[in-house]
Parts: structure tokens; C-alpha cells; sequence
């Protein structure tokens, strides 16, 4: 099964991050990465720019209208992602909590299924 393993950090502590604390988290991700391309779980991932460079686009009855910025208005804004694929939801799960640490400070783990879920049951 896949999973999206949604990860959330606030962003001003992503930029008052020291080079040592820089290190260390690329120094865990470097290690997971190199575990589950082992194991073939890991099929990609990639972090993702700051939410002050980031645009939402919003439906409405009249058309699109996009805004600057983020979805949500919170302080922890999703940071980076990885799809996995592995056996059991227990084992994304335990993926997930892989990467928590002093900058991510949540994870969500997502199955990924057919049809963007709009398959008939």
C-alpha cells in the first residue's frame, strides 16, 4: 500500500535554524532515505519551499481566484512530503514518526488510493 507521509514544521524555526541544527536534520533524512530505498519502500519525496512563496487557488461560482500564501493559517505549515510504499499501515506509521524531531513537529500519514477516492464501492 502507499502513503503520503505529509510533514509539518513552522517556518520561522526552519529559518532561525543553525547550521549544526541544518546538518542534523539532513543527516536523518540522508539515513531514512538510504533505509527505505533498501528496502524499496521509498518511491520519492521532496521539501518544499517556504509558504511565503507559495500560492492557493480557490474555487468560486465566479472562477478561480488565487491568493499569496498558504491554504491554512497556522504556524506549522506543511514542509515536505515522501510517498512510500510498504506493507502495513503500522509501518508508515512507524516511517512517520522517523522524522519527528525538534523541527518536525508533526507527521501525517495518508493512504493513497485509486481514482483520487472517487472509485465506485
Amino acid at each position: 500500500m502507499k502513503y503520503m507521509v505529509l510533514m509539518y514544521a513552522d517556518p520561522a524555526a526552519t529559518e532561525a535554524m543553525t547550521a549544526a541544527e541544518r546538518a542534523d536534520v539532513l543527516r536523518r533524512h540522508e539515513a531514512l532515505h538510504q533505509d527505505l530505498e533498501g528496502t524499496g519502500e521509498m518511491l520519492n519525496g521532496a521539501g518544499l519551499a517556504l509558504p511565503r512563496d507559495t500560492a492557493t487557488i480557490h474555487h468560486h461560482a465566479d472562477g478561480p481566484r488565487p491568493a499569496d500564501g498558504p491554504f491554512t493559517d497556522t504556524t506549522e505549515q506543511l514542509t515536505a512530503y515522501y510517498v512510500i510504499d510498504c506493507a502495513t499501515p503500522e509501518r508508515a506509521r512507524e516511517i512517520g514518526e522517523r522524522v519527528l524531531d525538534f523541527h518536525v513537529v508533526a507527521v501525517e500519514v495518508r493512504p493513497i488510493h485509486d481514482v483520487f477516492g472517487m472509485a465506485e464501492g
